[in-house]
């Protein structure tokens, strides 16, 4: 089985008036086999480390980019979706979705050091909130998320929300963002309160998965399912523009240092926009 985080694409954009084609640069560097069972789900790079993490069913497999090698697993994490890092008190989280817990783990010597039991089911998405230290679930089956003290491990509080949420991203100035797939949606909590401040529709989009911010410019891209990447002013709550992005995405990202929106598409493509 092959990983090919930074695949590249020859495709398309668009229509939106402050987004262009990116130069058709990208292209596939090298494919790193790392073999095993267990399917993939995200990715997260800790770019202070230089480690790639990464969900592999029933555990985290954590890389070297640069030379390939597998460095440590994190075993014992159940269904693990996402994966969230919090620096500041050197410590890591992974969203185990068929047992409904959080695996805490140690940066320094990637060991677990506490387990969680969320309040809903499958946990899906997890982020982490540096203004308030807090850690936040995203339950697929639940319509909730479960908010953590990552400091203590202790949960402190559950958030109804509208519909199925998916992916989520924080700000770093208090606030946690939050796509609703089953409604089109876009939910805005606030950290400190636990509580969903304002949610808008998404619309053209339907059924948001992938989730990326520009803090800068403030804008949210939203990847959906119908093959559009929706563009929110995260602080207006409406979508502001949209373009075309290939078949089956999941996840996107954002580049602050090229000012590029990132799509990775199911049908083996990646979407690449310019913010201008």
């Amino acid at each position: 089985m092959r990983v090919t985080p930074f695949l590249v694409c020859s495709m398309l954009l668009a229509a939106a008036p402050v987004f262009a084609a990116a130069p058709d640069h990208y292209k596939l560097d090298k494919a790193i086999t790392l073999g095993g069972e267990g399917g993939w789900d995200y990715l997260t790079y800790d770019a202070a480390g230089k480690r790639l993490f990464l969900s592999r069913a029933t555990r985290v497999m954590v890389v070297d980019p640069a030379t390939g090698k597998v460095l440590k697993e994190i075993p014992g994490t159940d269904g693990v979706h996402g994966i969230a890092l919090a620096h500041d008190l050197g410590k890591g989280f992974t969203s185990n979705g068929r047992e409904s817990t959080v695996t805490v783990f140690s940066l320094k010597t990637l060991e677990q050091t506490d387990k969680v039991k969320v309040t809903g089911e499958n946990p899906d998405a997890i982020v982490y909130e540096p203004v308030t230290r807090r850690v936040f679930t995203m339950n697929g089956r639940s319509n909730s998320s479960t908010v953590i003290d990552a400091a203590t491990d202790r949960v402190v509080a559950t958030i109804a929300l509208d519909g199925r949420p998916e992916f989520a991203v924080a700000d770093g100035k208090g606030k946690v963002f939050v796509n609703i797939e089953s409604k089109s949606e876009l939910s805005e909590i606030d950290a400190a309160t636990a509580k969903v401040v304002k949610t808008w529709s998404l619309a053209p989009c339907e059924s948001p998965s992938g989730l990326a911010l520009d803090e800068e410019h403030r804008r949210l891209f939203s990847g959906c399912d119908n093959k559009i990447m929706a563009v929110s002013d995260a602080d207006a709550g409406k979508v502001v523009a949209s373009f075309p992005i290939g078949e089956g995405v999941d996840a996107t990202r954002f580049d602050p240092g090229t000012q590029l929106a990132f799509s990775s598409n199911g049908q083996g493509t990646l979407t690449v926009a310019h913010e201008d």
